[in-house]
Formats: structure tokens, sequence, C-alpha cells
């Protein structure tokens, strides 16, 4: 990184200037002492101490004395005694560098994925062929091509008519949207699906076709992607394949298509004009919905959902076949719909039919108050997908824990747009090397000795604490305008650091505000009990105070917890839509205690 000024100005009026010190990034004390501890008489950290340091510290108990050469060697532009050792300065500069990140990229994928498909949360998108608003945005391939550069790994397309009914297009049905060609996005979809990951592409259709134009689908999709395709031998499977052996496949997936039409479209009619809108509140998102006490009624007052009763659509099988193209019917790997009979038939697990079912946001919050262990259970076997309600016009999103909790597969989000959620969202996929899919936990996938299932609403002992140590940041300068914060003075940060999971983990602390600095050091602790590690993200954020305006968004991070590495590390931070800044990091330290 470049040097500083030694003193910046700002410009109060035009007769009136304030200058400033730039100060320069210096260790915090205890870097300083664990060097110090961790060094020979002479003040030099040797490939052997730095080992130690690496063992004792920071937990990487299979590190070589040749590896931590290789760090030494690595520094020596920082340091006259490279030959030797590290001093401070260098010692420093490599705890807060590029190669000691929070999470391991070199282990990649390093999850079981010969497991059946309904084993794991799977990265989810939600109308995505939208590039803003519910009712009035563009319909494009492009937002397709960038969820799947992200790592998404469910596809979800709307298929209509066009005006001419001869072809079919793309869009969300009874808006303004402007369609795209179906065409267009299969063709995207093959040439990017893989580019983030080998790991298979769901294309979830909501088919709104006749049954000619379903068989132009099924020569459409059987044309681009060949032997790509997934087709399975049996109309139903007892079992979903795993993801290892379905790598570089596309799956489609829907639900019979012509007597559930009429039903969805009046409900999702209804839905859109019921309720107020929802939208972002700040610039960044609102604060994520509390699902905190054990009961959703929290999220209820919390996130304003509006009552709609859970009108279950009836899909008959039997008429649907008769009226829906063979070959589109056979191309049909994953089966949806929801049977007969209300929330107690669609939850009922059958032992030799798996099938996908779909719930919006509140539908689920309504059944979890009183089949909270059930959907458990259907998710065991079952997929689950959930998706955002009609209300949400702006593209924002819901809390995504309240579908991971009840194991929910597919959590269907808005794609386009940013928020607090979709962060999560994004924390949540950075595991397992960023495939897509993480397994879900095994207390989700097991029953107990007397077939017992896990309760969501239970209120479960802490299992461990992590503590979190927020030393400093910088990298705002670079990054931003000097004025970008405040006109007249440099900026004055603070942290917030919480935890997102279930309700008796969540929760959200900040740091002291640091005026007039852009290498702000708080050196602060925090201690956050987890009662389920296992589903708990470490949400962090930075923000610049402004007494008189609404404080500036600085920078943002999620980062699954059962994947963070012990000890001191640097945080990259992102922006408000996800993409990483190339200056703007923290230094902090996790311990598990």
């Amino acid at each position: 990184m470049s040097s500083k000024p030694k003193k910046q100005t700002y410009s109060v009026c035009f007769c009136c200037r304030r200058r400033f010190k730039l100060g320069v990034s210096e260790a915090p004390p205890e870097i300083k002492e664990l060097y110090h501890r961790y060094s020979d008489e002479g003040g030099i950290m040797t490939a052997s101490h730095l080992r130690s340091f690496l063992i004792e510290v920071q937990k990487e108990e299979k590190i070589t004395e040749e590896e931590t050469q290789a760090i030494i060697d690595g520094h020596k532009h920082l340091s006259i005694f490279h030959r030797k050792g590290l001093n401070l300065e260098s010692f420093f500069k490599f705890l807060f560098g590029d190669t000691n990140p929070p999470l391991l990229p070199s282990t990649g994928v390093h999850q079981d994925m010969s497991l059946p498909l309904s084993h794991y949360y799977i990265f989810t998108g939600h109308n995505s062929y939208l590039t803003g608003n519910q009712l009035s945005s563009d319909c494009s391939d492009a937002p397709i091509i960038k969820a799947l550069q992200r790592g998404v790994r469910v596809i979800e397309l709307d298929i209509w008519p066009n005006d001419s009914k001869d072809d079919v297009d793309v869009l969300h049905g009874m808006t303004l949207t402007t369609p795209v060609a179906l065409i267009k996005c299969l063709m995207s979809i093959k040439e990017y699906a893989f580019v983030a990951s080998e790991y298979p592409v769901v294309i979830t259709l909501e088919d709104h076709l006749t049954p000619d134009l379903q068989a132009k689908v099924a020569q459409m999709v059987t044309q681009t992607f060949g032997d790509i395709l997934f087709c399975p031998t049996s109309e139903t499977l007892k079992e979903f394949p795993s993801p290892d052996s379905l790598k570089k496949r596309i799956i489609i997936s829907t639900k019979p298509p012509k007597e559930y039409l009429e039903a969805k479209e009046e409900k999702e009619k209804e839905e859109s004009q019921k309720g107020k809108p929802l939208g972002d509140e700040e610039a960044w998102g609102k604060e994520v919905p509390s699902l905190r006490g054990g009961t959703i009624a929290d999220y209820k007052q919390n996130s304003g959902i509006d009552e709609d009763d859970l009108k279950e659509e009836e899909d008959s099988d039997e008429a649907s076949r008769q009226n829906t193209s063979d070959d589109y019917r056979r191309l049909i790997a994953i089966h949806a719909g929801k049977p007969k009979g209300g929330i107690v038939e669609c939850l009922k697990v059958e032992p030799d039919k798996v099938r996908r079912l779909s719930l919006s946001e509140s539908q689920l919050e309504k059944a979890a108050e009183t089949y909270g262990k059930e959907i458990v259970r259907f998710t065991q076997q079952n997929i689950l997908r959930v998706y955002p309600k009609g209300t949400r016009i702006t593209s924002s999103n819901y809390n995504p824990l309240i579908g991971w909790m009840h194991g929910a597969q597919m959590v269907a989000f808005n794609m386009q747009g940013y928020g607090r959620s979709l962060w999560l969202m994004q924390g949540m996929f950075k595991a397992n090397g960023g495939c897509g899919f993480v397994k879900k936990p095994d207390f989700l996938l097991k029953t107990g000795p007397n077939n017992e299932i896990f309760d969501p609403k239970a209120n479960l002992p802490s299992k461990t604490t992590l503590k979190v140590t927020v030393y400093m940041g910088e990298g705002w300068y670079y990054d931003f305008k000097h004025t970008h914060f405040d006109q007249f003075s440099p900026p004055d940060f603070y942290a917030r650091v919480g935890i997102a999971g279930v309700p008796f983990d969540t929760v959200m602390k900040k740091t002291k505000s640091i005026e007039d600095s852009w290498l702000p050091s708080w050196n602060e602790v925090f201690e956050f009990p987890l009662s389920v590690p296992e589903l708990a993200l470490l949400r962090i954020e930075v923000h610049e105070y402004d007494m008189s305006e609404k404080d500036d968004f600085g920078g943002q991070t999620c980062l699954p917890v059962w994947e963070l590495r012990s000890g001191i590390r640097a945080i990259p931070l992102h922006s408000r839509k996800g993409d990483k800044y190339n200056n703007v990091k923290l230094l902090m330290r996790f311990e598990f205690i």
C-alpha cells in the first residue's frame, strides 16, 4: 500500500481550512505483545518462533517450519532481517495481509457431497430474470448471468406465451415487466452455469403454457442442454440424487401446470394488492427482522407481515398429465406441487416418493407456529422452497434463518438488489468453498432414538462461545473520496458486530466511534454464546457516525461461524452490493471458548 501524505486539509468555507494529521497504520498493543512473546532476545521472529505462534495462537496445528519460512521469505521486502525472520512491521503486515483471511480458501469443497440433494442448503434465486422491482423492471438474461457468476445454483423462470402465442417468453405475469425470450435465458444458463461451481444448476419453471408450447419448451431445453440435461429414468424419484452424481448437469423442476395456474394467479394477484409494499428503509437495507423469542410472532411484528390465509392450491395430477406434453413431462426431474387437504397433507412424508413443496415466507411462518417439527421432518427427505411474499414489490428480502432453521433447502431470494438479508445469504454460501451447496447440520437430518425431531422453537443450552476482538481498520482512504463521509473532517468510524442465527443466538453489538481518523483503532472485545453454532453467521459492518444525518455506510461482510479460522485474521469488507473493496479491511481475532 502506498504511503500516506502527512496531513490532510478540509475546506470549512471559502476563507477557512482545517488540517488533520494522517496517522500511520500501526500494530495494536496486543499484536505488539504477541510479537515480543514469540520472538528472540534480539527482537526477531524466526521461522521456529513463527511456527509456535501459528500453532498456539492461530490454531494451525499442521503448519511446518518450511511453510513458516516461506511466509518470512514472502515479507523480505519489509525487513532487512528477512534471512533470519520477521520484525514487528513485517509481522503486522503479514497478519493484516491478503494471505491471512478469515476463511481458508484452499480447503475448497470439503463437505460430503454424496448425499441426496435434500441434505443441502442450495443457493437459490427468485424471479431470476428481473433487473429491478417486481412490477415494472426489465426482464433480461443479465441478472441470471450475474447470479450464476456469484455461485447461485437455482434459477427461477416464469414462462408465458409471447404476444403472438407461437413462442415462449420469460416475464413476471400480470405486471408491466418487459419480456425476454426463453431461448436467450437458456443459452445464457448453458454458457455460465458452471463458471463458479461444477455442481448442478436447477431451473425451476413457473409454467403458464399451453400443451403445444410446453412441447416447444421441451424441444428448446433438450436441444440447448443436450447431454448435460438430467432426465430421470422413472417419473417419480424415491430419493434425490447427490450433488456429486450431478456435477455439471442441468435439472428441471416444475409443478403440474394447467389446473394449478388459475388458482395461483388469483392468489398472487390478491397478495400483490394486499398490505403496504415492503422496501428497504435505509440505503443499505433495513435491519434483518428478528426471530428472537422462539416464536414467529416477533418476526411478524418487525417485518409488517400481512396475514394471508394458508390457502392450499390443489393440483390434480391426473388431469394435468392429460393436458401436458409427454416430452415436457419427461424433462421434470424434481416434481413440485401441493397435494389436496391443507398443510398437514402437504407435509406428509411418502415412503416411495420425494417431491418439492413451495411456500411463501408468510405461509412458512404460519405453518411453523404449529407444525415446526413436521416441517423439519418433511425436509429430511423432500425439498422445501421458500419464496418472498407478493408485497415485496421492490425486490427486498426476508430473514433467511426462518427457512434454514426449519431445514428448507431452497430459500429463494431476489438477487438483483442489496441489503442486510441478502448479505446473510451471501455469507451462508461462502461456506464449503462457495460451491452453492452447504450440507445441513446433522440435527436437521437425523431423528433421535425415539424418533424425536429438532424443535426450531426450543431454548437450547449454549454449546460454545465465540470471542471476537475488533482491533482496527484501514483502506477507506484509498477506496473512497476524501469528502465521501464528511465534507469538513476525516470520518468517525464505528463497527457493528453480531450473530445471525437461531432466535436465542441472534444479537448485534457495536464499538465506540473513533473521531476524525481514517485508521480507526477500537481494540474492543465481544462474546457471543452460541446454542446452535452450526447455523450462526458472524455479521460485521462499519459505519461512519454523522450527528446531523443518517450514518454513512463503510463496508460489511458476513461469515459462516462454523468455518471461521481461529486467531488473528484480516477481514476484507464488501460494498452494499456484495462487491469486495480493494483495500478496506479489519483486523480481528476469533476465539472459541
